[in-house]
């Protein structure tokens, strides 16, 4: 069996192609797991993982969790709110005390961009980046990649744009690096104060006019204005965004051809989409979520089959 080229997941932009096609191959395996009656498998019997999370979270950590029990590993959650960092504990400090523990695998979601790097340098675990910060969250990219692949065939030769919050938004990075990576062409689209300065160095198209970044693509990733990262305002008001960056029913219905529509979650229902694009046939928002169980799945079998070597 073909194995990762990597012993941990901390971005995009340590995978290759290969890797990408191998996790999706996996996902494919264990879609199909988990859609029968018995939606457990043996294969991490002998493996723990510990869920830390140092920032809040609903879909990403239920995701994993659910992932890692459907692989019957065994798991451990931990909350930064009710921990000894709280106390003044340093991370290494903290993730050295679970790992003493005998646990095989860190995921972990952090406020502060790297945190996963450096934990990989300093403690003996297979470590998944579960978001960190404003930099990368990989799995999702993965899961996205994976339901456009599902919806369209491949991702290859597809015009995707991502909307809304580029600065801020970890996803926005991840996806970039993704797609390029399989070759697909990438727009971003939004306010010219939510776009990154370094965004022309990255190879994508910039569009501030939403209808012209509609027309041009296949797939429009809409991502949400991630407020609690503002310490500013970069927009006169909610109205305003929404008005210029919105999209509703009858804007897709006025476009030249269907797109299809997707959302990492949470939406904020009303502002960059309304319910009846979200709930809509051409929307696979849902399908990302389920497809996130499978890419986790994977991620995790993948790491722990280079663990048991």
């Amino acid at each position: 069996m073909s194995e990762l080229s990597v012993n941990h997941l901390l971005g995009i932009k340590y995978l290759n192609k290969a890797d990408i096609k191998l996790i999706f191959e996996t996902a494919d395996h264990f879609k199909e797991v988990i859609n029968r009656p018995i939606k457990k498998v043996p294969s991490l019997r002998d493996i723990t993982i510990a869920n830390l999370f140092f920032e809040n979270s609903t879909r990403t950590k239920l995701s994993f969790e659910l992932a890692e029990k459907r692989l019957s590993a065994d798991v451990i959650n931990f909350s930064s709110a009710q921990s000894s960092v709280k106390k003044g504990e340093t991370l290494i400090d903290t993730v050295n005390n679970i790992l003493s523990m005998k646990v095989d695998m860190v995921v972990m979601r952090h406020p502060n961009p790297g945190a996963g790097v450096f934990l990989s340098k300093h403690v003996n675990a297979s470590i998944v980046n579960a978001g960190d910060g404003a930099h990368e969250h990989p799995t999702q990219a993965l899961l996205d990649s994976y339901s456009i692949r599902e919806k369209l065939g491949e991702v290859g030769g597809k015009k995707v744009v991502i909307v809304g919050d580029i600065l801020h938004s970890r996803v926005a990075l991840s996806n970039i690096f993704a797609l390029q990576l399989q070759g697909a062409e990438v727009m971003v689209c939004g306010p010219k104060t939510l776009l990154p300065k370094y965004i022309n160095e990255l190879g994508v198209k910039v569009e501030t006019n939403l209808r012209k970044a509609l027309n041009w693509c296949d797939v429009a990733n809409m991502l949400r204005v991630q407020n609690e990262r503002m310490d500013i305002s970069y927009f006169p008001s909610t109205r305003e965004y929404t008005q210029q960056f919105g999209v509703n029913k009858a804007l897709l219905e006025s476009l030249d051809k269907e797109i299809t529509i997707m959302h990492p979650g949470p939406i904020n229902r009303g502002v960059e989409i309304t319910s009846d694009v979200a709930d809509s046939n051409q929307s696979i928002i849902l399908d990302q979520v389920q497809n996130g169980v499978a890419i986790r799945m994977a991620v995790i079998y993948l790491l722990a089959s280079k663990i048991k070597q």
